[in-house]
C-alpha cells in the first residue's frame, strides 16, 4: 500500500508534536489500517508481527481518549513480559511528552509490589502497562482499580495465551468496565485467540497486515557447526564480520551463561539476558546495550519479542529453535526501519530438521556458508564506543535529561556529542558518555553537583 503521512489523520497538537520530535512522518501499514478504526471507537483483532509498529497504532488511540485531570486508570496494556512492558511504557511515554501531567505506571512482577503500591495510592495513573499477573495481583488487593477504564490493549495476545495467562486475563477483564474498547494485537491468528475476542471483545473489526520494516533487507546465512565447535565458530563470525551490535539467541539459560563466559575470556564485551535477573539487572542489562556501552547481548526467547534496539547489526542464533515463528521474530530484531541486517545461524548435525523446517515457514532456499574454522580468531572488534555512568537521583528526585546534559557540558566542559543516550527512572539515571571521556565525566560528576545537589556516581563500565 501506498505511505500514509500522518497529516492525513485527525490528532492533537501535542501528538502532533511528538510523532515529529520522533522523526515519524508516515504511518506504517498497521498504523494506516487500525488507526481510523481505533480512533472511531471500534474494538480490534489485528494481526501483526514484531516491528510492524502497533504500540504506536495503540499508543496514539489510548493517548487521544485519555483526560489528565480525571485522576483515574483509563488505559491498561497487558504484556506477556516484563522487557516488552518496558519498551512499551517508554515508547508510551515518548508519545505522550508533550502531553501534561500525564501519570504512566508499569506494574511487572520481580519487583517489590509495596513500591508500587506507594505509587498507585498517591494518585491513580493514568495509564498502566503490566504483565497480567503483576495486575491481578494488584486488582486482588484493591490497590488498583479498572471501573473507570476507557481502553484495554492486549500486546502480543498470541504470547500470553501460550504462557499460559488465560485465567489472569479473563479475571482483569472481569475487573473493567463494560464500556471500554479493547484493541487486541496478535502476530498469529490460533483458535485461542478468536475464541478469547469472543469474550472480550464487541463485533470486532478483524485487520490483517504481513508486512514489517525488515522484510528483504535481512542477509541470512546458516553454518553447520556441532556442538562443541559452536562458541569457536560464534567468536569465528564476530570476528569476520564485526557487527557493532549483536544479539546472540540461546534456546537455554546455561548456554547464555557459556556463551557470555567464553566470550569475555576473548576480551568481548557482552551481557546475557535471562528470566534469572532481577528487574533492576534487566534494566541495565538492555539500557547498556542499547546506549552502545555493551556490544553484545546473549539472550534467550524472553528477549524475542518485544526487543527493540535500534540499528542492531546481527543477530548469531546459537540454537536453532523448533518453532520456526520465533526464528522469524529473533532475526527481525535486526534489520528494522530500513536498515540491512544479517542473520547468522548454527546448526548442528542433530538441528537440521529445524533448518529445514524454517525454509519452508519461509517459503526461501537458506544459504549456507563457512566460518573459519582453526584456532581462536582474535577480537579484533573495537571495544564499545560508550561508557555507561549511573546517577543516584531520577524521576521522583526532579530530575530531567536537560540537567545531566547540563551538568556535563557545563561544569564537565564535554561537547555535547560526547553525551549519548539518558535513560531516567524512579531512582536512578543512567547516562551513556564516550569511552574517550568517561573518566572526564565521572570525576566532574562526583565532584560537582547536579541541580544543586550532590549525587553519587558510578561507572557501569
Amino acid at each position: 500500500m501506498q505511505p500514509v503521512p500522518f497529516s492525513s489523520i485527525t490528532l492533537s497538537a501535542p501528538l502532533l508534536q511528538s510523532l515529529e520530535m520522533l522523526g515519524y512522518t508516515e504511518m506504517t501499514p498497521i498504523q494506516a489500517k487500525s488507526l481510523p478504526f481505533i480512533f472511531a471507537g471500534n474494538d480490534i483483532i489485528a494481526k501483526a508481527k514484531t516491528g510492524s509498529g502497533k504500540t504506536v497504532a495503540f499508543g496514539l488511540g489510548l493517548l487521544s481518549k485519555l483526560d489528565a485531570t480525571v485522576f483515574e486508570t483509563q488505559a491498561l496494556v497487558l504484556c506477556p513480559t516484563r522487557e516488552l512492558a518496558d519498551q512499551v511504557s517508554k515508547a508510551i511515554r515518548s508519545l505522550a511528552s508533550f502531553i501534561p501531567n500525564i501519570k504512566l505506571l508499569t506494574l511487572c512482577g520481580g519487583v517489590p509490589q509495596g513500591h508500587q503500591v506507594v505509587s498507585l495510592n498517591q494518585h491513580a495513573p493514568h495509564i498502566v502497562v503490566g504483565t497480567p499477573g503483576r495486575i491481578q495481583d494488584h486488582l486482588k488487593r484493591q490497590s488498583l482499580s479498572l471501573k473507570k477504564l476507557r481502553v484495554l490493549v492486549l500486546d502480543e495476545a498470541d504470547r500470553m495465551l501460550d504462557m499460559g495467562f488465560e485465567d489472569q486475563i479473563s479475571f482483569v477483564v472481569k475487573q473493567t468496565s463494560k464500556t471500554k474498547q479493547t484493541l487486541l494485537f496478535s502476530a498469529t491468528y490460533p483458535d485461542s485467540i478468536l475464541e478469547m475476542s469472543a469474550h472480550i471483545q464487541q463485533s470486532p473489526v478483524e485487520i490483517s497486515v504481513d508486512e514489517t520494516h525488515h522484510e528483504g533487507q535481512i542477509e541470512q546465512l546458516f553454518f553447520k557447526a556441532e556442538e562443541l565447535q559452536k562458541p569457536l565458530a560464534v567468536v569465528a563470525l564476530l570476528a569476520k564480520y564485526q557487527p557493532e551490535s549483536t544479539v546472540i539467541f540461546c534456546n537455554t539459560k546455561y548456554n547464555c551463561q557459556v556463551i557470555e563466559n567464553w566470550l569475555g575470556q576473548q576480551g568481548y564485551s557482552a551481557l546475557s539476558l535471562t528470566g534469572d535477573l532481577e528487574q533492576r539487572e534487566r534494566d541495565q542489562t538492555l539500557l547498556r546495550f542499547a546506549n552502545k556501552s555493551c556490544s553484545i547481548l546473549v539472550a534467550t526467547d524472553v528477549a524475542a519479542r518485544g526487543l527493540d534496539i535500534k540499528d542492531l547489526a546481527a543477530v548469531i542464533i546459537y540454537d536453532l529453535s523448533p518453532d520456526p515463528e520465533i526464528h522469524v521474530h529473533r532475526i527481525g530484531r535486526t534489520g528494522r526501519a530500513g536498515q540491512n541486517g544479517l542473520a547468522l545461524s548454527l546448526c548442528a548435525e542433530t538441528e537440521l530438521e529445524r533448518a529445514k523446517a524454517i525454509e519452508t515457514y519461509q517459503n526461501t532456499t537458506m544459504q549456507w556458508g563457512k566460518y573459519p574454522a582453526g584456532k581462536t580468531p582474535k577480537n579484533t572488534t573495537l571495544r564499545p564506543e560508550m561508557v555507561t555512568l549511573v546517577i543516584d537521583g531520577g524521576r521522583k528526585s526532579k530530575i530531567r535529561a536537560a540537567d545531566i546534559l547540563g551538568a556535563l557540558t557545563g561544569e564537565a566542559g564535554l561537547a555535547s556529542n560526547e553525551v549519548g543516550k539518558i535513560d531516567i527512572f524512579d531512582v536512578r539515571t543512567y547516562v551513556a558518555i564516550k569511552r574517550t571521556s568517561a573518566n572526564v565525566a565521572l570525576a566532574r560528576l562526583q565532584n560537582g553537583k547536579i541541580k544543586g545537589r550532590k549525587l553519587r556516581v558510578r561507572s557501569l563500565g
